[in-house]
């Protein structure tokens, strides 16, 4: 049997105190769980004992848990939200045309007894002793027996049984491509609580947060099954289905009809599993002796795809590795199922029957999340751009350096897909529950978009060696931590010495926008003056680049005065002038340049393009 551990840094980093703050504290759940599912009519039942760790200075008189699969019935407030959104995610509709009119419709509206998802709750136990319980939507509230003090443990029990529903929205059965079962959001899950209290935000769709947990899991199935998820597997040889250690023959007795399979999962936040019995299942070895596993379809149509995939893979998380840290677990697996591509603990379900470079995107994609939301585990329905903006930049990075042919500017599109968002006038700020975005569209490009541009406009701010040591620190700092905002902001302050308050508060709690502009430009005998505007709210540092007629370029950096700040030359080799700061006040600038006008050829702001200004046509100068 494998022996599986986590090293002890993972173990001290997910206990230890703040050296900034020494009231500092998260829960801890561990859970144990048997779970028997029946895959004929797509139930199941299961026992879970929870041990609560109350390490907050509060004294609880209740508990909440997350009851998911309940979203996945008419009526629910995933129904009401797919019927009134004006722009309802395709995979949550139906289309029928009435009258040469297009109707659009919840598939949850309408699901049948046999293809709802449910989850009910029995025999709830405190200790032994019986508490009362009260189920609303997806949230189960459970009034305590006795309430649990500051520091002081509890043991929780109950029994489950629950429905997968059909496949509507990352969790379910038979979806799209065929396999039989996404085991995501499947189980009664303790909500979070932390600083801010409790956070018992309804299953509408989107994002997710969570306790730190250690996981122990049995599973029995159908034998012909073939299980992949979170976790250890810790009976290989009595599984089969390549998990076993090389050279073992695993045997069946001859009346076995389901195996029980047994995982262990250390410091995660979640556990999903997916099951099928056409399942393919390879293993590579990964960076720092990671076993990655492959789990998909038989179907001769895709096998090439996921096998030149696994070599990517192995590079993305080495390169992953090197551009935030090392990955703490031994496993990690890429599993076809689900219905697009979300991020679980140590894996992902994807669809998979795609070209290879779909399929390549959305792993990397789905992989990044490890880093940043199931090991930073910052709250992604509150703030769901610091985990899908985060994970958007280091994969634009990476995919460009594992490009054959590489953009100057992997951002380029980011920018501007982010300026066609503020153009459309629909535009919320990033303080905006992620549930609370009046279209989808809109809520994607200001998670993945402008979160990603927070950090690239960072490294224009500070300094590209400046914001890679940030994202380390902040990794290496906060790491099973559950950070917030404020803590990158800090990392980034500490790393690069600049104050960056504002940007923060303007980025990210505002739709303030950046709009710089070059107004004039005159000859004042042998020297040239410039004029510039802030147009925009948003106050930014400014790089300027002049080309001159015979060739030579040259560059200008004005401080903004409120960073307290300058910025290292991005460009060594080309001759840079630091010029007085410009205050936010002061919506003019104005320098000179030594030379005359007659031999500029043009001037630029911001030849990186990667501060995110809203018009960029009055950015250039060109003398004429």
């Amino acid at each position: 049997m494998r022996t599986i551990l986590l090293t002890a840094c993972i173990v001290w980093n997910s206990f230890s105190l703040f050296a900034q703050n020494t009231t500092y504290w998260q829960q801890k759940a561990d859970y144990k769980m048997d779970v028997v599912m029946d895959v004929n009519n797509f139930r199941y039942q299961g026992k879970q004992q929870l041990i609560y760790t109350n390490n907050s200075p509060d004294t609880l008189k209740k508990v909440y848990y997350h009851l998911y699969n309940n979203a996945f019935q008419p009526g629910s407030e995933m129904d009401f939200r797919v019927r009134n959104i004006k722009d309802p995610d395709a995979r949550m509709i139906t289309k029928t045309n009435i009258d040469g009119v297009e109707v659009k419709e919840s598939r949850l509206k309408n699901l049948k007894a046999d293809e709802i998802g449910y989850l009910n709750i029995r025999n709830f136990k405190q200790d032994g002793i019986a508490t009362g319980i009260k189920t609303t939507g997806t949230i189960l509230e459970v009034v305590l027996a006795k309430p649990i003090l500051p520091h002081s443990k509890t043991t929780f029990t109950l029994d489950f049984d629950g429905q997968v529903p059909v496949q509507i929205r990352r969790s379910g059965r038979n979806n799209s491509e065929g396999v039989a079962l996404s085991m995501t959001q499947w189980y009664p899950k303790i909500a979070e609580f932390d600083f801010e209290g409790w956070h018992t935000d309804p299953y509408i769709a989107r994002e997710f947060h969570g306790v730190w947990s250690d996981f122990d899991v049995k599973i029995t199935i159908d034998k012909d099954y073939v299980l992949g998820g979170t976790g250890y597997l810790q009976n290989p040889n009595q599984i089969g289905h390549g998990y076993q250690d090389k050279g073992v023959q695993v045997v069946y007795p001859k009346k076995t009809k389901k195996l029980s399979w047994h995982f262990i999962a250390p410091m995660v936040h979640d556990f999903s599993w997916a099951a099928d019995k056409e399942y393919l299942h390879d293993i590579v070895k990964g960076p720092n002796n990671v076993d990655l596993h492959f789990l998909y379809k038989n179907n001769p149509k895709i096998i090439e795809n996921w096998k030149k995939l696994q070599p990517l893979m192995v590079k993305a998380m080495d390169l992953y590795n090197k551009n935030i840290g090392n990955y703490p677990y031994k496993q990690y697996s890429f599993i076809q199922g689900g219905d697009g591509g979300m991020e679980y603990a140590m894996c992902t379900l994807i669809l998979g029957n795609g070209t290879l470079e779909g399929i390549f995107g959305t792993a990397t994609h789905e992989l990044g999340h490890s880093w940043f939301q199931h090991i930073l585990a910052s709250n992604e329905s509150k703030h769901p751009w610091m985990d899908e903006g985060f994970t958007t930049y280091v994969e634009n990075l990476i995919k460009n350096e594992m490009a054959v042919v590489k953009a100057p500017n992997p951002f380029k599109q980011n920018y501007l897909l982010y300026t066609n968002l503020v153009n459309s006038g629909k535009e919320q700020p990033q303080t905006t529950h992620s549930d609370r975005y009046d279209e989808n569209r809109p809520y994607s490009i200001s998670s993945y978009i402008k979160g990603s541009i927070f950090l690239s406009q960072l490294g224009y701010l500070i300094g590209q060696d400046k914001l890679a040591e940030t994202i380390k620190r902040f990794y290496r700092d906060f790491k099973f931590k559950h950070p917030t905002p404020n803590d990158i902001k800090r990392t980034a302050e500490r790393v690069s010495g600049a104050e960056l308050d504002w940007y923060l508060t303007d980025w990210t709690q505002t739709t303030n926008t950046i709009d710089y502009g070059i107004t004039a430009i005159t000859e004042n005998g042998q020297e040239t003056i410039v004029n510039l505007e802030r147009i925009g709210r948003i106050p930014m540092p400014i790089d300027i680049q002049l080309e001159y007629v015979d060739g030579t370029i040259e560059s200008f950096y004005i401080p903004l005065r409120m960073m307290y700040f300058e910025k290292a030359n991005p460009n060594p080799a080309i001759k840079r002038t630091v010029l007085n700061d410009w205050t936010w006040a002061n919506p003019k600038y104005e320098f000179t340049i030594p030379k005359p006008k007659n031999s500029i050829k043009k001037i630029t702001i911001d030849p990186s393009g990667l501060m995110a200004d809203v018009k960029l046509e009055n950015n250039s100068f060109e003398v004429k």
